[in-house]
């Protein structure tokens, strides 16, 4: 539990940090982040006896998350993502070289790769330009990152004291329907806390976002949890001691960030 404490506060201060310390910082921050997290999931499914294309998988993340990065800081045209088609497409290709019984698998996972990590991390990333494309504001980043956190105390404070009833058994024993509402109720709170520090967005847009965080976030979670059980792996990794990987820690944002970006971009725009 100390392991666990003193990582989670060190965790806390770089993710923050990050966030604060401007714009490239947070460009270049979670473009690494996102790379980790994703050479996390090709090596986890390694183990499920499936061999995707991780040089490949991983350089389409690259340039995914760069051209991202390049639409915001230039106005970077949309219609240059056209030339990642050619490199997705180039798995089809490299598979036909490899003497393996599953082949669609190993093609099916490497394309499963930056669909499920990486673009999540372009939508989270993207929440730092939503009010203005070209403008860099920590506001909603940080807000995504609080409720989320938030809501996995509250998920697990609430769970201890409270829970009974199993919110999904089979992918998550511990998960309770009380801890499930205790979450929600604790995101709300920092949402109530955004809207009074931030009056960029109402206060009902504010509970709105922590709300689905919560919602999907835990969705989230529940699937990378399904995605353990079905390779027998307890983390998917061990950079964080006490927390397993990177992609164990934002298994919550994978879910909730596109869903949340969505939400907001109606709203705002």
């Amino acid at each position: 539990m100390k392991t666990r404490a003193i990582t989670a506060f060190f965790f806390t201060i770089v993710m923050l940090g990050s966030i604060f310390l401007g714009s490239y910082t947070f460009t270049g921050f979670y473009l690494i982040l996102s790379i980790v997290a994703l050479l996390e999931f090709y090596k986890l499914v390694k183990m499920g006896g499936i061999r995707p294309h991780r040089n490949i998988g991983v350089l389409v993340a690259v340039i995914l998350f760069l051209m991202t990065a390049a639409y915001h800081f230039l106005q970077f045209e949309t219609k240059y993502l056209l030339l990642v088609v050619p490199l997705i497409f180039s798995v089809f290709i490299s598979e036909l070289y490899k003497k393996n019984k599953i082949p669609f698998a190993n093609i099916s996972y490497t394309f499963v790769g930056f669909i499920y990590v990486t673009i999540p991390f372009c939508f989270f990333y993207s929440l730092g330009f939503l009010a203005n494309v070209l403008t860099y504001d920590y506001h909603l980043p940080l807000a995504f990152l609080l409720m989320l956190w938030a809501n996995d105390t509250g998920a697990y404070l609430f769970g201890v004291k409270f829970g009974k009833r199993r919110l999904f058994e089979r992918h998550s024993p511990k998960k309770s329907w009380e801890g499930f509402f205790g979450g929600i109720f604790t995101s709300v709170v920092v949402a109530f806390v955004m809207a009074r520090f931030f009056p960029d967005m109402t206060t009902a847009t504010w509970v709105g976002m922590a709300v689905l965080i919560s919602c999907f976030g835990t969705l989230g979670d529940l699937v990378e949890s399904m995605l353990k059980r079905s390779l027998d792996a307890k983390d998917s990794g061990s950079f964080l001691p006490g927390h397993g990987g990177f992609l164990d820690r934002f298994d919550g944002l994978l879910i909730a960030a596109p869903v949340v970006y969505v939400y907001l971009y109606l709203i705002i725009h």
